[in-house]
């Protein structure tokens, strides 16, 4: 086999990994299109997913700047070419895309082009997208095309596996989704068990200091002091559970800042000590960080609401690329098989899926009467 052919098998190997290491649709777009633009040395690339009104859901581009892309308007529309990608499901590779008859003009401030490769991507009958290339950077033949029937073989390969790894990205978003959901179920019901008991509280020692403020004026004093403790409480249970409900903080403030306020209000919130150090740290893919998240509010959970400890710490370190978190506690520990001989998981299920989802690991290190520490690392981008 030839040194070219070698090296273009060695270059879909490397986007193929590429793609492997991420778990976000958006993510995992903009690498297919990077990587197929970089295989095929092509001036422009871009992949379309189709929604189901005439357009696109979404259309990632490479090769064109942000300003140039602003400047050129809103997602484009199916028709032309773009349409015979996603309607007759078959390659297209053109010596010059404003000769062809289907050819229907750019929008404003859109680059100019002329060679063109185009392939469907395919999950089994289903087109879920299209892959278009530009502007081979090559010595063009006399009225044909730059690109070969060679880069139309590897970017067959590229879309194949593209299609696998933007469907695993779905169902991971899917997934999330549901997890997500479920997540907010149970702190819902805890929200309200927890709040409804410290109301009924609240309210029977109303009654109580109503009862008594004419016959015993002493005793309703001290009953009205309950009262303005426990709606402490139970506004302090609900400031926990707003600060759980809101994971949009991540997104906006950052792992670090979101685990630092939520520690802060569980420490406030329980009697508890609930303490936050971070040493190194540097940011980690949006998926590790929700992981990471997630897991230390299971962990803080349980240690709260189970163990009775009175301190619980809880760090996040460097480790490589990667980062540790650690949510240790002084509480009453328990015997990890005990616990799984009576069917009992306590979250832990839940959490190593959270950390094998992004690639990571958990440990549980725990005794009975010493404690228990949930240790998670994460790989990084």
């Amino acid at each position: 086999m030839s040194q070219g052919p070698r090296s273009g098998l060695a270059a879909v190997s490397s986007a193929l990994l590429a793609m492997s290491r991420h778990l976000e649709v958006r993510d995992v777009l903009k690498t297919i299109v990077a990587s197929a633009r970089e295989l095929l040395d092509a001036q422009y690339a871009a992949l379309g997913v189709p929604d189901d009104h005439g357009g696109f859901a979404q259309f990632v581009v490479d090769g064109v700047s942000d300003a140039q892309w602003k400047a050129i308007g809103p997602l484009p529309r199916r028709h032309g070419i773009l349409a015979a990608m996603l309607d007759e499901a078959r390659p297209e590779r053109l010596a010059d895309v404003r000769k062809d008859p289907r050819f229907e003009g750019w929008p404003a401030s859109h680059p100019d082009m002329s060679d063109f490769l185009g392939l469907p991507i395919r999950d089994g009958e289903e087109v879920i997208g299209a892959l278009f290339l530009a502007n081979k950077r090559c010595a063009k033949p006399e009225g044909g095309c730059g690109f070969t029937e060679e880069d139309e073989e590897l970017l067959a390969i590229l879309a194949q596996h593209a299609a696998i790894a933007l469907t695993n990205a779905r169902l991971y978003e899917r997934s999330r989704e549901l997890t997500i959901a479920e997540e907010r179920s149970r702190l819902a019901h805890e929200l309200h068990d927890a709040v409804s008991q410290k109301l009924f509280s609240l309210r029977l020692t109303a009654q109580a200091a109503a009862a008594l403020v004419d016959r015993d004026p002493a005793r309703a004093k001290g009953e009205l002091h309950q009262v303005a403790a426990l709606a402490a409480e139970a506004a302090d249970e609900l400031r926990a559970a707003v600060v759980e409900l809101r994971p949009a903080g991540l997104d906006e403030d950052g792992l670090i800042a979101t685990l630092r306020n939520q520690t802060q209000v569980l420490d406030r919130a329980h009697t508890a000590r609930v303490t936050f150090t971070a040493g190194g740290f540097r940011a980690l893919p949006a998926a590790q960080e929700e992981a990471v998240l997630r897991v230390a509010q299971e962990a803080l959970h349980n240690a709260l609401r189970h163990s009775g400890a009175q301190h619980v710490r809880v760090t996040v370190d460097r480790r490589g690329r990667g980062a540790v978190l650690r949510v240790a506690d002084d509480g009453s520990g328990f015997d990890p098989k005990a616990v799984r001989r009576a069917g009992r998981h306590l979250g832990l299920v839940s959490m190593r899926d959270r950390a094998g989802g992004v690639g990571g690991t958990l440990t549980v290190h725990a005794e009975p009467g010493r404690g228990t520490t949930i240790e998670m690392e994460v790989p990084g981008g």
